[in-house]
């Protein structure tokens, strides 16, 4: 009994991550276009058709760029609070906007999305929990702090997704003007890779397979730097760095220890 989950594109150029079981999927965020979102999808072996909802966690332009002709063309239902939809200026068909409250369950064929605050500089900012089969994957992005809704969630994933935006020194000596830096090191800006990794250590189950470093900043980081810096103290998780380039492969995320990635040829059976 497993979820499959990949990153399409993490990054300030575009957000989106798919997760799903054999019958189902959704998508959180849609922040690239449909054509390329398709065309990665295509790549990994994993059907549209399986797509059955979008979830918005914040208005910002690289989490909803896809989102009006992703959900017109498939006739997807965006889950996205009030706040969020009059922020965002989305065109999207009436009867496809559905609304969420704070920590409501909302079912999804067999998978079930809880939607829980995060502290970031947006109107009405949320992560997400995605669960099926016995599995819990966190999809924890855009981020100025660990509060309590993070940590208490991240404490019973199996996977994440998990930002690592910026390295302090990097983000410090850089040429972002003050303004920028002060925004991004903020308590509702973006999480450092220090930051990510104390949330790993203090707060990781035994029982998490695969970490997904998400969101880095294209200048204020370096994807070998925060995976060296994750691998000392993974242990049996599996460490993945998600690009702003390329989707990453699909995982299998399972209640039991085991860092399976599917190759394209192994997928095509499974989706």
């Amino acid at each position: 009994m497993s979820l499959f989950i990949t990153s399409l594109n993490s990054g300030s150029n575009g957000n989106c991550y798919y997760v799903g079981n054999n019958n189902e999927a959704i998508l959180v965020d849609a922040g690239i276009s449909c054509r390329e979102t398709e065309k990665r999808m295509q790549r990994l072996s994993l059907s549209m058709e399986k797509v059955k909802a979008i979830f918005i966690s914040h208005e910002h332009s690289d989490h909803i760029k896809g989102v009006s002709v992703l959900s017109s063309k498939y006739k997807l239902p965006v889950y996205i609070t009030r706040e969020t939809l009059k922020q965002s200026r989305l065109f999207l068909t009436q009867d496809l906007i559905r609304s969420f409250d704070p920590h409501q369950e909302i079912e999804i064929g067999e998978l079930s999305v809880k939607a829980f605050p995060k502290l970031h500089d947006a109107a009405d900012p949320y992560s997400f929990i995605v669960s099926g089969n016995g599995v819990k994957v966190g999809v924890l992005t855009d981020i100025g702090s660990a509060c309590e809704h993070v940590i208490d969630n991240f404490k019973d994933c199996h996977a994440a997704f998990l930002e690592a935006n910026y390295d302090e020194e990097m983000l410090e000596k850089g040429n972002y003007p003050y303004y920028l830096k002060e925004r991004i090191a903020s308590n509702k800006g973006h999480l450092s890779n220090k930051q990510a990794l104390e949330i790993f250590m203090q707060y990781k189950p035994e029982f998490m397979s695969h970490l997904i470093l998400s969101h880095l900043s294209k200048d204020n980081n370096c994807p070998q730097l925060v995976k060296e810096l994750f691998l000392k103290h993974a242990a049996q998780t599996h460490i993945v760095v998600a690009s702003r380039l390329n989707e990453t492969e699909v995982f299998t995320i399972t209640k039991n220890k085991i860092n399976l990635v599917l190759k394209p040829s192994e997928q095509i059976s499974l989706f």
